[in-house]
């Protein structure tokens, strides 16, 4: 990375001292008995963590871990959970020993699951019943797996197995606190795998600065008040519910209401019945309850929002809403609008406080206002950036400019009152639902079924999911069975969201210069198909 916009470990910054363990154990001191997450489970009644319950059994976790387990400063531990308080307890435990929690997606395939095992070199696994078995099969280096006694509340149609150890053991019995260690904000936090458009998933890296950064800075963006009552329901393992709504929450010293999953017909009765004041969503989720009336019993003030436009939703639901622009590399929100002000029809909003914004073009000079061009940002990698790519130098050095502008990869426009507007990807990427997926991921796994001269993989408009994928092939020899043995393949080796929908089986490609193949053609002809059929 560029020297100088590294963050040094004696350079003054705004968290100079301080980690994720000291953010915990200040709101534990402050709030004590103030509910910091209700737990609202799809089975029984909800649970209610106050702050000081919360910090208790972190401190009986990390313990357990580090004395029952071995864990070490530095150690990689692997998190593939759904959304439950264990999700939560055993983050914040790594993050007080010092060690780094791997979060995984819980619809990876196997495939997909012994990388991040691989790749991230971890030590433990965390998970639940219903995972427990592909996890030992992709992650069997592990030195224990840790399974909790249901999932999410729900009994497990499988249970545990026997030579599991009970996550409920390691925080059951009152235990010494650990001994503090001096807090590094520098020190490795997380690491997330985001989808790229080549190689593998890259594994983002956060530090403790980082998390303290999106917790202060999202929680200013979405005006968190120690009064206001949270809702999540997008999964933990993204930045998304980690980061802007968990750390947020934790900053202000308010609550959190924690659904397993998003349940279109139990959104409402969670949102009325714990009283929620504001809550994130995404295209989909929004898009699932356009069909429901809003109850007239709920105290929601606000909504934060992504690759949506706020103008829209307070007419269709009456709500304001924060419109941004982040990634899992930018930690917090680059870009942010501002409810109480005018803003712009389609824009996402304003360059926010604590981030340089540039719109490029090709030849890496400044569009001018109203072009569409490339976007970039410019931070403290380790602060308001992320620390690095795991285990990936080159590429790491490669989304970095000379001085020190990250990549985003995104196509906007900028015009002369500020507000920016989002105009696509640039990067060769589909947008399913709340997940980015590189087209490159998929097609290695098509072109795995054999008997494939070339494979394209572009993304279909739905209209609940933004984009589904479709994979164009060109046959090396007879069709026969071949999109059977494709749809196999991509059984094996991928999540269901990242699956074709459709496999188009073609004499040839439409190509540009080179011989590169046209994907912007094959989008066309499929959103021209789509609209003709209404």
């Amino acid at each position: 990375m560029p020297a100088p916009t590294a963050l040094r470990p004696a350079r003054l910054h705004p968290f100079t001292g301080h980690d994720i363990p000291w953010l915990l154990r200040a709101q534990a001191h402050r709030r004590g008995d103030h509910p910091f997450l209700v737990f609202a489970g799809f089975h029984g009644a909800a649970e209610i963590w106050t702050y000081s319950r919360f910090h208790a059994a972190v401190g009986r976790l990390a313990h357990g871990l580090v004395h029952q387990l071995g864990v070490r400063l530095g150690d990689h531990v692997l998190l593939h959970m759904d959304n439950c308080i264990e999700f939560l307890l055993t983050w914040h435990a790594l993050a007080r020993i010092g060690a780094v929690a791997v979060t995984t997606n819980t619809r990876s395939a196997g495939g997909e699951l012994t990388y991040f095992a691989t790749h991230s070199e971890a030590v433990l696994v965390v998970t639940q019943p219903s995972y427990e078995s592909a996890l030992r099969e992709a992650a069997p280096a592990a030195r224990a797996f840790i399974v909790t006694a249901t999932d999410c509340g729900a009994s497990p149609e499988v249970p545990r197995r026997s030579d599991a150890v009970p996550f409920e053991a390691l925080v059951a019995s009152e235990v010494p606190e650990l001994p503090e260690r001096t807090p590094d904000p520098l020190l490795p936090l997380s690491v997330q795998y985001t989808s790229g458009t080549t190689a593998r998933p890259k594994g983002v890296v956060w530090t403790h600065a980082n998390g303290l950064w999106g917790a202060r800075t999202n929680a200013v963006v979405c005006s968190v008040r120690p009064d206001d009552i949270g809702h999540a329901f997008l999964p933990l393992f993204h930045t998304n519910a980690l980061c802007y709504s968990h750390l947020s929450t934790l900053w202000a010293g308010a609550t959190l209401v924690l659904q397993p999953r998003f349940s279109a017909s139990r959104y409402w009765a969670c949102q009325v019945e714990h009283r929620c004041t504001w809550g994130i969503h995404i295209p989909f989720s929004l898009k699932a309850l356009l069909g429901q009336p809003v109850p007239k019993g709920h105290v929601l003030t606000r909504w934060g929002l992504g690759a949506i436009d706020p103008a829209v939703v307070l007419q269709v639901f009456g709500i304001p809403s924060v419109g941004w622009f982040g990634m899992t590399e930018t930690v917090g929100l680059p870009i942010a609008s501002y409810p109480a002000l005018p803003g712009r029809e389609m824009a996402m909003g304003l360059a926010a406080p604590g981030y340089e914004v540039e719109v490029r073009r090709d030849d890496g000079s400044e569009a001018p206002f109203g072009e569409s061009g490339r976007l970039w940002v410019r931070g403290v990698p380790g602060l308001s950036l992320f620390l690095e790519y795991l285990h990936a130098p080159e590429a790491t050095a490669a989304a970095f400019d000379a001085d020190g502008w990250f990549d985003t990869g995104d196509l906007v426009t900028a015009f002369e009152d500020g507000h920016i507007r989002f105009d696509g990807r640039e990067k060769d990427m589909l947008r399913i639902g709340a997940e980015n997926v590189g087209a490159a991921e998929i097609e290695r796994a098509v072109m795995s079924a054999g008997g494939i001269v070339e494979v394209a993989v572009v993304g279909r408009p739905d209209p609940m999911l933004d984009e589904v994928p479709v994979a164009y092939v060109i046959p090396m020899g007879p069709v026969e069975g071949l999109v059977e043995r494709v749809t196999e393949a991509c059984a094996r080796q991928l999540a269901d969201f990242k699956r074709p929908r459709e496999v188009v089986v073609v004499a040839e490609l439409p190509r540009v210069t080179l011989g590169k193949v046209d994907k912007k053609s094959l989008r066309a002809q499929l959103a021209a198909r789509e609209a003709s059929h209404g």
